[in-house]
């Protein structure tokens, strides 16, 4: 009750973590609806899925060359100024993309969004670090990623429909209004995070070396990376999957409200769980549930099926998205998530890298079921790397 509800002079406040988390949820409907629609979108511009995917593979390369860059930055301004910037910027960005006609535009826009991207994710995920004491930390990621994946149940459903009976420029017009709310309940919830560095990290280089000469940070953003390996499975190309096994726009939406589920119901019990007995058990167990319904996958012929056993592997993924990161800061010193948690987000970005490339190639020469196969062999080294983990224990801390 205490990460909800906090007694102030015989009053109950609500906590700044479920500010920040609402303030997650209403974002994240607009994260959630662009993201269903994504690979269609793009499809209609390049009518090839393994351009697709070729394509989200290089605007991620951006984005993970950004995470680098903007180190210095992060350091050095507010990281509240940074997110309601950033997120202004996503207001007008995908109002563009709602009058956009034209494959220049679409790279523009999506070279420009790619890097934003990057100074939302990084000054979130700092604010949620500094508001949050060490051993509640898993407990309050878990409690952001409940309510993030509210917002990735509800938003597919939307998108899903309003693309199927109305067209996608009304899904990014849609998302640009949420945005705009998210700023305003932001700045009415008055979280500031003014912790700034004078002296910051001006060499890319150095600090990239300096982050992988730990090796703990080493083996944390290998396994982090599992997750965005996975999800461009989901997100990018079961999406296509879908539509040329001939559904409609509609059960995109289906799909991506169902694989959500698993992470509304089983991920702040997990958290919490993790809190108390460590990482290494949950992050093994969650990466063998993944890959073994994706190799199950490669022998199902039925689409129906197939996108049911794809929910069923969210299980193993509600074991992991709030855990991982969770294990990444209970990794560093006092003061130094300004400093690495830029560069191991990009994590995310090589992953998606990697796996949107592999799976592109072999959808060159390949039937798409060996994608799934693709899929579940990564997961299972994930799940090996896991454990060489050094076992941490908040509770204990």
């Amino acid at each position: 009750m205490s990460i909800l509800l906090r007694k102030q002079k015989e009053v109950y406040k609500v906590t700044g973590i479920v500010k920040l988390s609402i303030v997650g949820l209403i974002s994240g409907l607009a994260f959630a609806m662009i993201s269903t629609i994504w690979a269609v979108y793009l499809y209609s511009f390049l009518n090839s899925t393994a351009l697709v995917g070729f394509f989200t593979a290089g605007i991620t390369l951006v984005s993970l060359i950004s995470f680098f860059i903007f180190v210095p930055l992060i350091q050095k301004i507010s990281k509240s100024k940074i997110y309601i910037f950033s997120l202004a910027l996503y207001v007008i960005i995908y109002f563009l993309f709602a009058m956009n006609t034209r494959l220049s535009g679409l790279v523009i826009l999506t070279l420009i969004s790619a890097i934003v991207g990057t100074l939302v994710v990084t000054s979130f995920g700092i604010i949620i670090k500094h508001n949050s004491n060490k051993k509640e930390l898993s407990k309050n990621e878990g409690l952001r990623f409940v309510f993030a994946n509210i917002a990735f149940l509800i938003g597919p459903l939307i998108a899903g429909y309003l693309s199927s009976k109305h067209g996608i420029n009304l899904v990014f017009l849609l998302a640009s209004i949420f945005i705009f709310i998210a700023i305003l309940f932001f700045r009415k919830s008055r979280i500031e995070d003014n912790k700034i560095k004078r002296k910051t990290e001006k060499n890319v280089l150095k600090n990239f070396i300096e982050f992988f000469k730990n090796k703990n940070r080493r083996l944390a953003y290998i396994i982090g990376g599992g997750v965005s390996f996975w999800w461009s499975l989901n997100y990018i190309f079961m999406p296509l999957f879908i539509i040329k096994s001939g559904l409609d726009k509609i059960w995109v939406g289906y799909f991506l409200f169902a694989i959500v589920i698993p992470l509304v119901l089983f991920e702040y019990p997990i958290a919490k769980l993790a809190g108390k007995i460590g990482f290494k058990k949950i992050f093994k167990i969650g990466y063998l549930i993944a890959a073994i319904t994706s190799i199950a996958c490669f022998f199902i012929p039925n689409i129906y099926a197939i996108m049911g056993t794809l929910v069923l592997a969210s299980i193993g993924l509600a074991m992991l998205e709030p855990t991982l990161e969770a294990h990444f800061f209970d990794n560093l010193k006092k003061g130094e998530s300004s400093k690495y948690y830029g560069p191991y987000n990009t994590k995310a970005n090589l992953n998606a890298i990697i796996s949107r490339t592999l799976a592109a190639f072999i959808l060159i020469f390949l039937s798409f079921k060996y994608v799934f196969l693709l899929f579940g062999l990564a997961m299972l080294v994930f799940a090996f790397i896991s454990s060489k983990l050094k076992e941490i224990v908040e509770n204990k801390q």
